[in-house]
């Protein structure tokens, strides 16, 4: 754990006439809340040991503009994307990896409309990638005969197929990779999308947090994996709510990947 974290940004690497194999978006959540920050600097320990030649934007990094089109403000949201979509072509950015699967779909799927075309993929995907490639090796360590339930974010599964990449990571921990009843393509949201993050839910029988935790439960996990910082807040919630932060906790794949060997 006690290693130092290397994080250049673009303008650093573009003042030395150099190029990153890929742009490494934090989004909103990795750089502000204090939770999410732990997945940030997770996977950043993921990358200095691959060796993988990255970079931020720093202060240059703008909000997608992914909550302000879910709650209806579409100008609001062109606003934020044209002046990321600025920044991205000014730095010539080839491509873009995230933890965020929100801020994934967001580049991915609604950049392009507004002249704004990356290859965008989600940090699961990468370093899935990484292993195919030799470049990055898993092992068990603290993690390993684990039970391990991964629950798809709606934006990473649903809106984008991508389902394997996450699974294939955890089933390399040598942990016990168990589904709950709702996952994959019927997977259950979060509570969070939508711009719900950011409000009180309405009123109603039961809070979708508190009915996706206990899904996560009933299939009795010592982990609940997440691959998004707002699924990973939601879930937490449920945790605690259910009285369970002493026997299950909730951890983002990269978590899970950089801490197998910091026993």
């Amino acid at each position: 754990m006690s290693e130092s974290l290397v994080v250049p940004t673009m303008a650093e690497m573009m003042a030395r006439g150099e190029q990153p194999e890929v742009l490494f978006w934090v989004g909103c959540s990795g750089s502000f809340d204090d939770r999410a920050k732990k997945i940030t600097k997770a996977f950043v320990r993921i990358l200095n040991r691959a060796n993988v030649k990255f970079a931020v934007l720093g202060t240059e990094e703008g909000c997608t503009g992914d909550p302000a089109k879910r709650a209806g403000n579409e100008f609001l949201f062109q606003m934020q994307a044209m002046m990321n979509i600025q920044v991205f072509d000014g730095y010539e950015v080839k491509k873009i990896v995230t933890a965020c699967p929100h801020c994934f779909n967001t580049i991915k799927n609604e950049y392009p409309d507004l002249g704004g075309t990356y290859e965008v993929v989600h940090h699961t995907q990468f370093l899935k990638s990484l292993l195919d490639e030799g470049r990055l090796t898993i092992e068990g360590g603290q993690f390993k005969g684990k039970r391990i339930t991964f629950h798809d974010p709606c934006y990473l599964g649903r809106a984008n197929k991508v389902y394997e990449a996450p699974r294939e990571l955890i089933q390399k921990l040598d942990a016990e990779l168990v589904e709950m009843k709702r996952s994959r393509a019927n997977g259950l949201c979060c509570g969070a999308g939508g711009a719900q993050m950011f409000k009180e839910p309405e009123k109603g029988n039961k809070d979708i947090n508190m009915e996706r935790t206990e899904e996560a439960l009933d299939s009795n996990p010592n982990i609940i994996a997440a691959g998004c910082p707002f699924c990973n807040t939601m879930l937490t919630d449920g945790v605690k709510f259910n009285h369970k932060e002493g026997e299950v906790k909730v951890m983002d794949v990269a978590e899970l990947i950089a801490n197998a060997q910091d026993l």
